[in-house]
């Protein structure tokens, strides 16, 4: 699975994909298939950042 880090991380912090899709201004759909592809180093650490200020 691509981007397992990024599904893994979100599930721990008890946050959706859709959520994320939603901060990014995109379509939850679009972004489960944009996770179809492994993403670069820049994009993750913007989503991990998404993650992390959802969590609080």
């Amino acid at each position: 699975m691509k981007n397992k880090d990024i599904r893994e991380y979100a599930k721990s912090h008890g946050i959706k994909l859709w959520q994320i899709a939603a901060e990014l201004n995109m379509n939850d759909g679009n972004f489960s298939r944009k996770l179809r592809y492994e993403l670069s180093d820049e994009a993750k650490q913007q989503i991990f950042k998404i993650i992390d200020a959802l969590a609080k």
